[in-house]
């Protein structure tokens, strides 16, 4: 249930030291086959830490042989110098993988690197280098399980998946916490496949899964810095599935990612899923969903298991869809409790107490849907990110 369990890859987690905790703190993801094709997509915040400037100058030469990822310090707002230690940590692993794997010879510009943690800090370089050569020296089958907790920064629990197709398989692993907004979220992803695809496939079956899996997740409403998802190509299976079934598992991959994301967001109690139908297009359901997502009064609502049916169509009226106020339905956990934007159902009769969450709003202005999944806003939350750099 890892990114190795489609063949020719290997993976490790160490301790680099990166973390004062003395936890894994450092992950390396390589790919053996005979095929290294990548694909990638990246957060849309113009302020992007140095991995991510990296990887996506990486990504667009279409072939990838390894992947470093490192948590205990995201290397985000650190000018020239931070980008020149990914530089160098690229160059480091190319190296140190073809010293001990001749048969790889791979350059810097196949080396993928992703950082997560605290923004404005440099790396402490005397401690990654030596753990990128402790990683490579654990490499294995077996290790995707270490990677993805090695990469766990307020997750309190590692994330990995898979998918399989017929022959081939995808499988997975991701962080994140907080900060989990669209265009990723604070989120690292590797997904890797044994598959036969190149760059052109790999990267079509991605956005079109990203675009309704983690682009559809909305924590808190705050895009990071270092958002980053890989898809690695290995060919290892020796088969080449079409674009319509690569993209379906790529899509379940992410899907069940990014429920195991919001399932461990920071202070969740609830995991909402936000369903607006009846939507002139898809473009305004998103707007909607999204909408209602970020409403911190939604939210704090839901925390205190209330039923405030007022804020979230508040919330659908600050959007610029299509609908008319006295039109709007909405149902809180099967409860029709707003009919034509008035009071409907004793909002008394909606159960609250589980962790699941569902909410279905229908604006009756067309036939588009989407889903926008979130979690509530608890005192944990406030107290986790009141403290995060202290």
């Amino acid at each position: 249930m890892t990114v190795t369990t489609p063949r020719g890859f290997r993976a490790a987690g160490v301790a680099a030291g990166l973390k004062t905790s003395g936890a894994a703190d450092l992950a390396l993801v390589v790919n053996d086959g005979p095929d290294a094709g990548i694909a990638g997509v990246f957060t849309a915040n113009r302020v992007k830490a140095a991995p991510v400037l990296w990887t996506q100058q990486v990504v667009r030469g279409g072939v990838v042989r390894a992947v470093v990822l490192n948590s205990g310090g995201a290397n985000a707002c650190t000018g020239p110098a931070g980008f020149q230690d990914t530089h160098a940590t690229a160059e480091h692993t190319a190296a140190a993988l073809t010293s001990v794997s001749p048969r790889l010879m791979l350059g810097a510009g196949e080396v993928a690197v992703c950082s997560t943690g605290l923004i404005g800090e440099r790396l402490p370089m005397q401690k990654l280098l030596p753990g990128v050569r402790s990683a490579i020296r654990g490499l294995g089958r077996d290790g995707g399980t270490a990677a993805a907790e090695a990469i766990m920064t307020t997750d309190t629990c590692p994330k990995t998946t898979v998918a399989r197709g017929s022959g081939w398989t995808v499988g997975g692993m991701a962080k994140g916490a907080g900060m989990l907004a669209p265009a990723m979220a604070t989120m690292l992803c590797v997904l890797t496949t044994d598959a036969v695809a190149g760059p052109e496939a790999l990267d079509a079956a991605l956005r079109a899964a990203t675009r309704v899996t983690f682009d559809r997740i909305d924590s808190d409403g705050c895009m990071s810095t270092n958002d980053t998802v890989l898809l690695l190509s290995s060919g290892a299976s020796g088969v080449e599935p079409t674009d319509a079934e690569l993209t379906a598992a790529v899509t379940a991959a992410c899907h069940d990612l990014a429920q195991q994301l919001i399932a461990d967001a920071e202070g969740a109690t609830k995991q909402i899923a936000i369903d607006v139908v009846g939507a002139a297009t898809e473009a305004d359901a998103v707007e909607v969903g999204r909408s209602v997502a970020r409403n911190n009064l939604v939210k704090t609502a839901l925390f205190g298991n209330d039923p405030n049916w007022g804020r979230i169509l508040a919330a659908v009226g600050t959007t610029a869809a299509a609908f008319e106020p006295d039109g709007v339905d909405v149902a809180v956990n099967g409860i029709w409790v707003c009919r034509s934007g008035a009071a409907a159902e004793d909002r008394a009769k909606v159960d609250l107490s589980g962790r699941d969450v569902s909410i279905r709003i229908d604006l009756h202005a067309g036939s588009s849907a989407a889903t926008i999944w979130t979690n509530d806003l608890s005192h944990a939350y406030v107290h986790e990110n009141s403290a995060y750099s202290t």
